[in-house]
């Protein structure tokens, strides 16, 4: 995973109430686009464990569940960042094996929710580039589950912008009076949305170290739009990934243990890269499932 620069924040005596960041740009830390409707951010990091699944001699019945894993530790070997993701069906399994896969599972760092035409729950598991994936009705009941090989589930990678505007407009943008810096960010993304390919580096802009108020937060958001995606990641502390209704551009927002914002970027990608699987993640996770599979060979 890309490692992110996060400036320093220091906290003024009780009697201000507001934080600085080093370096020009400073800013109160409560612009952080507090109009914009998120998820409850997850708490606390978490480090690999062990699954706790069934012995040797406790897994009769399992077969279905324990050959699927073998599918699943041949895709982790095959698969290259960029390859389309590998899809297993779950649906099948009875309860004792679905309960054999979620313990093999388990919950990893990232979590993601779909609304819109496809409603998805996505949680990546202990194994990195793992996913479970899990698609509901309008009535929140599960219509597919499926597990995921994946640097990021397929639903997320090719979905997400499905009915994003190709391209942002500036010249209809009608600035309001308390607005003063988003109109050259908004340009800015206008300049480079038709320059980025998928694969390519993204290309990041740095709310934290540009003067802005609440009123250019919210300007940005309306003229953005509030795309169908959220990505919360606890790999490099709490993380929120919002996409947007434009096309590749998302919002990427770090926050500390006391939930205050620390870095707020906008970010031109197709997925950040915080969110994905490394290959490194990948080819280590397959290592540990291999070992986990020698128990019942």
């Amino acid at each position: 995973m890309k490692k992110i620069e996060i400036p320093v924040i220091t906290e003024f005596a009780s009697t201000h109430n507001s934080a600085a960041v080093v370096g020009p740009g400073s800013q109160p830390a409560d612009t952080d686009g507090a109009e914009m409707t998120f998820m409850d951010m997850p708490s606390g990091m978490t480090t690999f464990e062990a699954p706790m699944i069934p012995e040797y001699d406790q897994v009769e019945g399992l077969d279905p569940a324990i050959n699927m894993t073998e599918d699943m530790l041949t895709a982790l070997k095959s698969y290259k960042v960029g390859d389309k993701a590998n899809v297993i069906e779950l649906g099948h399994l009875d309860e004792k094996n679905r309960d054999f896969y979620n313990q093999l599972l388990g919950d990893g760092e990232v979590s993601v929710q779909c609304n819109g035409d496809i409603n998805a729950k996505i949680q990546e598991s202990v194994l990195a580039g793992v996913w479970r994936v899990q698609y509901f009705d309008d009535k929140q009941n599960i219509i597919r589950d499926t597990m995921e090989v994946a640097n990021i589930p397929g639903v997320v990678n090719e979905m997400t912008f499905h009915n994003a505007a190709e391209s942002l407009d500036v010249s209809k943008l009608e600035i309001p009076d308390d607005v003063y810096n988003a109109a050259p960010l908004l340009v800015e993304i206008s300049d480079k949305l038709p320059e980025y390919i998928p694969g390519n580096e993204a290309h990041i802009i740095n709310l934290s170290l540009l003067p802005h108020t609440e009123e250019d937060i919210k300007y940005l958001s309306d003229s953005l739009g509030i795309g169908p995606v959220i990505i919360l990641s606890r790999g490099y502390g709490n993380c929120r990934i919002s996409s947007t209704q434009t096309k590749n551009v998302w919002w990427v927002q770090y926050f500390n243990s006391q939930d205050t914002l620390i870095l707020n970027t906008l970010e031109i990608n197709q997925v950040p890269e915080v969110a994905c699987a490394s290959q490194e993640d990948i080819e280590d996770s397959a290592e540990r499932l291999n070992e986990i599979l020698n128990i019942y060979r």
